[in-house]
């Protein structure tokens, strides 16, 4: 698809630095809005952008906060994120990325940088929506193992019959996990899939992830096991 078709929002608090932004992606031919907080964001339609670029630190709503209440909408749930912010430190990333958004720029970064990562998500997106309608390549949408259930088609995790909220990240690895069971996957696969294409992602982002999925999943976090210098495997009896 071409850059005209693209619906970009555009959230930072600060107005010049959000109106220069705006003002390049419209010269590549992006449809674009504009937001100079989280509240002005929330009075769009978040379903209609193909993209939301979007600061961290900003007023009374973070834009941590802003993914999460996209998260948890099914209408905004699958919209692609990408932080541009200040906070650089390798934890302010990991937490970004757990929170459910596709990549992470941190400031100060060139305009060519930003428009290579809008083109990488877009990609992406458009592809796992290409996956997802093809009747003739239709990927595995439900994994289960015992009373743990996962859905690609509703984005649920279901434990022993309830609901368990899960950031996509999160999702994303236990899914290819349960998907292919007693088999160890490498950091480096496992950032490959979750991560494509994202070089600011470091191994500790599955580290993390994958320690929060344990104490989300009850009884069956014990079935994930860590072979030691190497990853990660959801095992039917594990050791």
């Amino acid at each position: 698809m071409t850059a005209e078709t693209k619906r970009i929002l555009v959230v930072d608090d600060e107005e010049t630095l959000c109106d220069v932004m705006a003002f390049n992606l419209e010269a590549e031919g992006y449809v674009v809005e504009k937001a100079y907080s989280a509240e002005e964001a929330l009075a769009y339609d978040l379903s209609e952008f193909d993209l939301i670029l979007l600061d961290i630190m900003m007023g009374e709503i973070s834009g941590l906060q802003l993914v999460r209440i996209m998260r948890s909408n099914p209408a905004t749930a699958s919209v692609p994120v990408i932080f541009c912010t200040a906070k650089d430190a390798e934890d302010d990333m990991i937490r970004g990325l757990d929170t459910g958004a596709d990549d992470y720029i941190t400031k100060p970064y060139s305009l060519q940088t930003v428009l290579a990562r809008i083109r990488s998500v877009l990609r992406r997106a458009s592809s796992s929506s290409r996956d997802n309608t093809s009747s003739s390549s239709t990927p595995m949408l439900t994994v289960q193992f015992m009373g743990l259930q996962l859905s690609r088609r509703t984005h649920v995790c279901m434990v022993d019959g309830e609901e368990v909220r899960m950031p996509r990240k999160e999702f994303e690895i236990l899914f290819r996990l349960l998907s292919d069971r007693n088999r160890v996957f490498s950091r480096a696969e496992l950032l490959s899939e979750v991560w494509p294409g994202e070089t600011v992602v470091a191994d500790r982002a599955v580290d993390v992830n994958v320690t929060r999925i344990r104490q989300k999943i009850g009884r069956y976090g014990r079935h994930i096991i860590t072979r030691s210098g190497y990853g990660y495997g959801f095992m039917d009896d594990p050791v």
